[in-house]
């Protein structure tokens, strides 16, 4: 055994290493950040033997005995949704999302949702946290669970939820393992060190070490961790990636802070899909589910006007119809603009040198701007004809009737094709009180009582038939 001198240059922000120092750090991008490091490696000059280990204990799959984990119901509908049913105890949550989005408050809302819980906080005093929650749990009554309503008294505070305030991941767990909770929370993984490892807290290092001793901690207890994390000015989660890779949930709380709904979507679930969204809505006292977001996403829809267009998008298993709003003007200058909210630049991009070449339009002299009303994301293709027809309506200044809702995904040919869950998106377009849709061209027939269904073979269509 010998050892062996291996100088090294670590990057302070995201503890890349490199063989040789640069100005720059090629993994984060940051300047003056490399850090030289000289390291010992003890070296090991014998030769190992794979003979000399013993080898591991197998069992066959069909020895082993299922079991139904019994998962923590939330008493949040939306949040159960997402999370595929509950908490599952032992399991290590992440929730993140911009600063001001209502994490905190989907967090003190869950808390007093769930007996026997700890609230552990590295940003804020107990006291604060008292005041945030009256404000939200105790005007709520009842609100998200059986707390303060005729059939359950609210319990004082104490009996609900524990309150400390701590940053050392060591007593953290040290308390977690004394008082043994059914739930802990922690706010925000960004505050919490080790006092094992050197640096700040914050750093790559020991948000890395934090996020695997209190993986440890719920694992070997069997008690759910919920862990509230940052995001950077890109929208991207703060800190390492091996923090996402440790975790066995990672929650996305979005939407616009100046909006008024929230949308929480799960980009990584061990215990169920990742397909699910729960639809909150911001008020004064909390978080508000919405238990019908078509109707939400709708409400306030006026008198028709041109460019205004509603489709059926699918989020997870649920269909939820959108307003989708665009506006063509005439363009000042030499190359004209194109902007989105809502929805992808580039594919809006394709769609109008799509609608401008297969229907002679004259876009390329017009400024397209398009919006997805009420901040949800139109990310699936079954958006493309909503997106065609709204511009064909803008462009020639004619309206759409407002009893009508479309889907479909369009082809660079200009051919309109049919999309999954066309029954499902039908029903909702029905149950909302529309009379006419206008859908892809498909092998089967769907009838619904009450509601014309009209099929559409490419934009040529659209532009002749419907929009005229």
């Amino acid at each position: 055994m010998t050892k062996e001198n291996n100088t090294i240059f670590e990057c302070s922000n995201c503890a890349a290493q490199f063989q040789k120092w640069n100005g720059r750090c090629l993994e984060c991008g940051k300047w003056g950040t490399l850090k030289q490091e000289t390291k010992y490696v003890e070296k090991n000059t014998k030769k190992t033997n794979a003979t000399n280990y013993a080898p591991v204990k197998t069992i066959g799959l069909n020895e082993i005995q299922g079991s139904d984990v019994k998962r923590i119901k939330t008493n949040i509908e939306e949040l159960d949704r997402v999370l595929g049913g509950g908490v599952v105890p032992g399991s290590l949550v992440l929730l993140s999302g911009d600063p001001g989005i209502g994490k905190s408050t989907l967090a003190i809302q869950l808390a007093a949702s769930i007996p026997n819980t700890l609230y552990i906080s590295g940003e804020e005093s107990v006291e604060q946290i008292k005041l945030r929650y009256d404000r939200i749990v105790g005007t709520r009554h009842g609100a998200f669970s059986p707390i303060g309503n005729d059939a359950f008294p609210r319990p004082r505070l104490g009996a609900v939820l524990q309150l400390a305030n701590e940053t050392c991941v060591e007593s953290i767990i040290a308390t977690i393992l004394s008082t043994k909770p059914q739930m802990v929370i922690i706010d925000s993984i960004q505050t919490i060190f080790s006092a094992e490892v050197e640096g700040e807290p914050g750093n790559p290092t020991q948000i890395k070490t934090c996020t695997a001793k209190l993986l440890e901690c719920a694992k070997t207890n069997n008690i759910a961790i919920v862990l509230i994390g940052h995001v950077t000015k890109e929208g991207v989660l703060s800190g390492p990636k091996t923090m996402e890779h440790l975790v066995d949930t990672v929650l996305y709380l979005e939407g616009d802070k100046f909006h008024q709904f929230r949308i929480l979507r799960a980009v990584k679930n061990r215990f169920g899909s990742t397909d699910e969204v729960g639809v909150f809505e911001m008020k004064a006292n909390g978080l508000i589910e919405v238990k019908n977001p078509s109707q939400a996403f709708l409400e306030g829809r006026g008198e028709p006007v041109p460019g205004g267009v509603v489709t059926c998008l699918i989020e997870g298993s649920r269909p939820i119809l959108v307003e989708i709003q665009a506006l063509v003007t005439k363009t000042n200058f030499g190359y004209p603009q194109r902007r989105a909210s809502g929805f992808d630049l580039n594919r809006l991009q394709v769609l109008i040198g799509v609608l401008s070449k297969r229907t002679g339009l004259p876009l390329e002299a017009y400024d397209v701007f398009l919006n997805v009303v009420g901040g949800l994301k139109a990310d699936e293709p079954a958006a493309d004809l909503a997106v065609i027809m709204a511009i064909a309506s803008a462009m020639k200044n004619k309206t759409i009737p407002k009893n009508l809702a479309t889907f479909g995904e369009v082809g660079l040919g200009g051919e309109v094709r049919n999309v999954l869950h066309n029954e499902k998106r039908l029903k909702e377009i029905k149950k909302l009180g529309f009379e006419i849709a206008v859908v892809p061209q498909s092998k089967e027939t769907i009838k619904i009582m009450g509601l014309k269904v009209a099929h559409i073979e490419n934009v040529r269509d659209v532009v002749e038939k419907i929009v005229k």
